[in-house]
Formats: structure tokens, C-alpha cells, sequence
């Protein structure tokens, strides 16, 4: 088995569901992440259907619903759970990408924590119910800024629906982020692959192939099989999307399994 290369839709916000499908079609990629801010609103079954569709058409899967929730943030802040997992079941994706809260860790009360991990598994348990998994996102300003914070956030919980995606954080070294990702392998769901050097200092994939590959290597002796998604490339510019799924597409080709997707449950 091999890690499935893929893009996350939102790389292009500019661009159609159909344009942002056919490039990833045409970039020799297997699956899209679809975003829930512009392609796949929350709510809107006829779209995600559509994108649905669409993807299957171009012999693409449905990798994930990247819905932007974000736990613990209230309800007029952001859609209701209900709805990201009805859209997620319209969209056919099989893991649902949330942010853990609107703090970082450091910030973050215990109220605010403790309100952040009843979310999550609220929505865990009405997304194992139609047989999904629900991933928080490594990100900055949540509680997936450390690597302890996001190991234990998955911990508190303890329900077998919630996973994590990985991603490089941009402040830390190269060995910061290798033993941030092997703290979180176990709930490995997806990976989210660029080469920055700031957020807006996009860098060509190629040039980040050692570090990555490291990474992937990790993960390939965990026996975990995510899909690793593009997200972003320089410039934002679609015609530079060939030349880095090529890139991802020769690391994957070169980092076989030796297990398979994690499953719910």
C-alpha cells in the first residue's frame, strides 16, 4: 500500500469546484480534502454532493471535509455539528478536519479547555454514528500548539472517532517537528504537506525533501497509510501545481505502507 497524494481544495480558493478538481486530476494526484469555507459550504448538501460527483468523475477520492469548526467556540460562532457531519456524509468524506478552540494552549483557561474537549466529543460521537472520524488540525492558536497539548487533547476524550492531522508547525526546528509528529502517530489521520519558510514565503516542495524525509519515514515505520495533501503552493499559482505533486508524488512513491488507513472504532 502507499500514502495517497492529494490537495486541499482551499490551495485555491479562487478557483471553481470543477477547476480546483480538474488541476488535481490533471496534476496525476488520488484525493481532495474540500473545504467547507468556500467549496463545500456547511449545510449545503446539494454542493457537496456536487463536489461529490465531480471528484468521482475525475477518478478522484473524497479525502476529507475540511470544515473549519472550531470546538468550543459557541454556537453563534461557527456551524452547528450536526450540519458539518450531514455535509461531510453529503460530500462522501470520511474524516471531518476541526480546530481545537480559539486559544493557544498557553491562553487557554481549564474552563476553556475542558469546553473544547465536551465539543469534541460531542461531535465525535454524532460523527462515529454515520461512520466518520473527526481529526483536529496541528495548528497554531489551538490547542494543537504543542506537542503535549495535542497529545493529551487526545487523550482527554478518549473516543475512538477522533484522530489528528499533522502538519509542520513554521516556528519550530526540524527535530521539534519530527517528535511532535511521532507524539501523535498512534491518532495519525491525514498529513498536510508544504515547505515554508514563513507563511508568506511559500517555498518550492523540492527543497524540503530531506526534512520530509524524515517524516515520512516515520510514518511509514508506524504503519500508519495517510493521505499526505498539498496545501498551498507558491504563490498561490495553479500552474505551479504539476511541478509539486510530481514532487509529493516521487516521496509517496518512495514511502510504501506497511499498514493500513486507521479506521473508527
Amino acid at each position: 500500500m502507499f500514502m495517497r497524494p492529494g490537495l486541499v481544495s482551499v490551495s485555491f480558493r479562487q478557483l471553481s469546484v470543477p477547476e480546483v478538481a480538474a488541476a488535481a486530476a490533471a496534476a496525476g494526484l488520488s484525493c481532495i480534502e474540500w473545504g467547507g469555507d468556500v467549496h463545500v459550504p456547511h449545510g449545503d448538501l446539494s454542493a457537496a454532493r456536487e463536489a461529490a460527483r465531480i471528484s468521482s468523475g475525475l477518478g478522484l477520492a473524497v479525502s476529507a471535509y475540511g470544515s473549519y469548526l472550531r470546538l468550543g467556540a459557541g454556537k453563534s460562532k461557527g456551524p452547528s455539528p450536526a450540519s458539518v457531519v450531514e455535509t461531510a456524509v453529503a460530500l462522501g468524506a470520511p474524516v471531518i478536519r476541526v480546530w481545537a478552540g480559539e486559544k493557544g494552549s498557553a491562553e487557554c483557561s481549564p474552563e476553556e479547555r475542558a469546553m473544547v474537549v465536551e465539543a469534541a466529543w460531542e461531535l465525535a460521537c454524532l460523527a462515529e454514528s454515520a461512520g466518520l472520524i473527526v481529526a483536529y488540525e496541528y495548528h497554531s492558536n489551538t490547542l494543537t500548539d504543542t506537542a503535549a497539548s495535542a497529545r493529551l487533547l487526545l487523550e482527554e476524550p478518549d473516543h475512538p472517532a477522533l484522530r489528528i492531522f499533522w502538519q509542520p508547525p513554521l516556528n519550530w526546528s526540524p527535530q521539534e517537528r519530527l517528535e511532535g509528529l511521532r507524539a501523535v502517530l498512534p491518532r495519525l489521520a491525514n498529513v498536510h504537506a508544504y515547505h515554508w519558510r514563513t507563511a508568506q514565503d511559500r517555498r518550492p516542495l523540492e527543497e524540503g525533501t530531506p526534512e520530509w524525509a524524515t517524516y515520512l519515514e516515520a510514518i511509514r515505520n508506524s504503519k500508519k497509510c495517510p493521505d499526505v495533501l498539498l496545501e498551498f503552493v507558491p504563490h498561490d499559482d495553479p500552474a505551479l501545481l504539476p511541478q509539486e505533486a510530481a514532487t509529493l508524488r516521487r516521496w509517496l512513491d518512495a514511502s510504501p505502507c506497511r499498514g493500513g488507513v486507521m479506521k473508527s472504532g
